[in-house]
């Protein structure tokens, strides 16, 4: 019997955050697709659009306590985790006031005070990173969980079998959010992988697992919280796979040669906040005044951020070579 905790809470209020969150970072990733042709933004760009629904949906049923990690698509992530806007633009800018001083970028935002272990550039290298913050969880009996963000191209890694492995074999509270938008770069999910329901491969480690809509938020959320109630009480690992699907490139290099655009125009109507919008209009739980109100707030939001990166400071040239090593320590005594 699903606990009530597990339920969505499907009040007006609820409904108007989900559809605003995912908006705002839509919006966002549309300012930093600006601004990376503008050159304000440098380096690699990978934006989420399309995929909003699985870091909104599962990202606020977590505990502040809670860790976690993402992969290089990260900015909503983020976001949501509640990193400020504000420090993340100035990380984009690589500015000294970003969530990592500038020396992360696009690809790297972290953030201690909210628990946020960060995307990771290398494919799949968040897996490890997620499964040792559950060990040390584990061995410190502290109740907590680690959601770990990747795509359906980690599959195809030694990293993903392995932390799977071990966080089976050792029962490590992990929540491993697979999110299968079917194309690892310019790779076909269907000529890399000979088993392409990727929740099976889990189950083959004894994980329990399930696939979920990853393009539908409430139905993302529902399975988050039975997820995360799941590993809470049982300090288990739990797969998620959230099929799902990126309607812009791989990265602003990808030139796209790989997939039709009929295909990539399909797949726009079942986008999630035009359907997730549609759905709340025809039932009368939102109206222009509250989208009004909802792009007027985050336009401001993102105006501030846009002047906090601008009016930020380069990392002295001096100083480049700073976190690059660990502090040499002095034996006791000298």
């Amino acid at each position: 019997m699903t606990a009530p905790a597990d339920k969505p809470h499907l009040s007006r209020e609820h409904m108007l955050d989900l559809l605003k969150q995912m908006i705002r970072i839509r919006r966002f990733e549309e300012k930093c697709v600006e601004l990376y042709t503008q050159e304000k933004i440098r380096g690699f760009l990978h934006v989420y659009d399309g995929e909003e629904a699985i870091a909104v949906g599962v990202i606020p049923v977590l505990e502040k306590h809670d860790r976690i990690v993402a992969t290089y698509r990260e900015h909503a992530h983020a976001l949501v985790r509640g990193v400020p806007m504000t420090t993340v633009m100035a990380e984009m800018y690589g500015k000294q006031e970003g969530c990592s001083r500038g020396r992360g970028g696009s690809m790297h935002l972290f953030d201690r005070a909210t628990n946020f272990h960060g995307g990771n550039a290398i494919v799949g290298g968040g897996l490890p990173l997620a499964v040792g913050l559950a060990l040390a969880d584990h061995m410190q009996d502290n109740n907590l969980v680690t959601a770990c963000f990747f795509g359906e191209g980690a599959v195809a890694e030694g990293e993903f079998h392995e932390s799977l492995n071990l966080a089976a074999l050792w029962g490590l509270p992990v929540l491993f959010v697979c999110e299968n938008n079917l194309y690892a770069m310019g790779t076909a999910l269907d000529i890399s992988e000979s088993e392409m329901d990727i929740q099976r491969k889990a189950a083959c480690y004894r994980i329990t697992s399930e696939v979920v809509d990853g393009m539908d938020v409430v139905a993302v959320e529902a399975a988050a919280r039975r997820a995360v109630h799941a590993v809470r009480e049982s300090h288990k690992p739990y797969f998620l796979e959230c099929r799902t699907y990126r309607l812009r490139a791989h990265s602003m290099f990808d030139p796209q040669l790989y997939r039709d655009k009929s295909e990539v125009e399909a797949w726009r109507h079942k986008e999630p906040i035009a359907r997730f919008q549609g759905w709340l209009q025809t039932n009368h739980m939102v109206h222009q005044d509250d989208m009004s109100r909802i792009e007027t707030e985050i336009d401001a939001e993102i105006a501030q951020a846009v002047a906090f990166a601008e009016a930020g400071t380069w990392e002295p040239v001096e100083q480049l070579t700073r976190f690059t090593y660990a502090d040499r320590a002095v034996p006791t005594g000298q």
